[in-house]
């Protein structure tokens, strides 16, 4: 599972990175982003890349009550071709998230200690996502996404059975190509990152609370694991 991650980066590092034209919004640092929320997300539109914003927990297009969206905040990548929900989207409405940094619990006895897990280089990454737009009955259009998870590397499975599927850059072209679908090819994709490359750490326990929002969010409490 993935439910909080950060984006710490300065936009302009962000826009080199992700090779943007440009951020077309201001975006505020985020430490600790949780479901429900608007988050940056990248797609390809016409040969080029987009960034915008899309709601965190996705509401299909079919959906009765936008309400599903607070169920909806992860998909398996074993499953996506399988499932109904999901099918259509991966055809066609693959998005990538930007993020440098996500968080998952860790049991230590009777408590969870929440790590901070990322890059050993700090750099900002690619999540693996998919979108959709939802109208509700009054007309209103809400723009919103799914992130993909996959079995975890080294370093996630100390931690959680669960991690997030984190795109080679090499490979994030291939995903946002959306005249593409190999679904062989996009399987190939969807696997857990290279443990080489992350590192983990605990972080204070008031990240728990999506109120908390500060650089406080990624202050290292013990030495990297």
């Amino acid at each position: 599972m993935c439910g909080r991650f950060s984006l710490v980066t300065d936009p302009n590092q962000l826009v080199l990175r992700f090779e943007l034209d440009d951020m077309p919004f201001v975006w505020q640092t985020r430490y600790n982003i949780a479901p429900g929320q608007l988050i940056p997300a990248i797609i390809e539109d016409r040969g080029k890349r987009r960034i915008g914003h899309l709601r965190w927990g996705l509401i299909p297009t079919w959906a009765q009550d936008q309400k599903i969206g607070g169920k909806m905040i992860n998909a398996r990548a074993e499953t996506l071709h399988e499932k109904p929900a999901f099918r259509r989207l991966l055809e066609r409405k693959r998005c990538i998230i930007p993020a440098d940094g996500f968080y998952e619990w860790k049991q230590t006895g009777r408590s969870k200690q929440p790590m901070r897990i990322m890059m050993k280089s700090g750099e900002p990454f690619a999540f693996a996502g998919l979108y959709d737009t939802w109208t509700s009955p009054d007309g209103e259009k809400v723009h919103t996404c799914i992130i993909i998870t996959t079995s975890p590397n080294a370093v996630a499975a100390t931690i959680h059975e669960r991690m997030p599927v984190i795109l080679r850059r090499e490979d994030e072209q291939i995903w946002l190509n959306r005249e593409m679908y190999d679904l062989k090819l996009l399987q190939s994709l969807m696997v857990p990152y290279e443990a080489e490359q992350m590192k983990a750490y605990a972080v204070p326990v008031s990240v728990g609370s999506p109120k908390n929002d500060g650089p406080e969010c990624i202050q290292a409490i013990t030495d990297p694991v």
